[in-house]
């Protein structure tokens, strides 16, 4: 059952990603003032679009990491040193993201945000914060437990 569970749980992370980056390829040729605009127009004069997808990298590598972990869990390599490392890196990435989010909120939303959809804006960048304030600490939390296992097995090696 452990195999079959983490399999689905990849392919989950697996269309999370697709979908995620399909997005980011959609959405700016709907969006209001981009409608109409040629492909040069949408993706090289827009600086917030640049941003966002610097921006998407940290949760892109994030979604691999997760992967990475349910493998490891699968091969029965839970309690291990790649486990724990793959753990810190989404902790990482995690407060990356909230850092650009910080970041967009203080120089690019004041220069290039339309006054009108400020508040939306906004609510977005708190929800996306509140997600990787929660992703951190369950990365942290994980990893605390299993680094606590990996001590007590370590310890009842050197015992036996």
């Amino acid at each position: 059952m452990k195999g079959s569970s983490t399999l689905l749980l990849q392919a989950v992370l697996v269309l999370m990603g697709i979908a995620a980056l399909a997005f980011l390829l959609w959405e700016p040729h709907i969006e209001g003032r981009n409608a109409n605009a040629t492909l040069f127009q949408v993706y090289f004069n827009d600086p917030f679009l640049a941003y966002a997808y610097v921006a998407s990298i940290p949760f892109f590598v994030g979604l691999y990491q997760a992967f990475k972990v349910l493998g490891y869990i699968r091969q029965n390599e839970t309690f291990s040193q790649t486990t724990l490392k793959a753990l810190q890196t989404i902790k990482y990435c995690a407060l990356i993201i909230i850092g650009f989010v910080v970041v967009s909120l203080i120089f690019i939303y004041p220069m290039f945000g339309d006054k009108d959809d400020r508040p939306a804006g906004l609510f977005l960048r708190v929800l996306i914060t509140f997600a990787s304030i929660v992703v951190a600490a369950t990365a942290e939390m994980f990893k605390q437990i299993l680094q606590d296992a990996v001590d007590r097995n370590a310890e009842k090696d050197l015992t036996v």
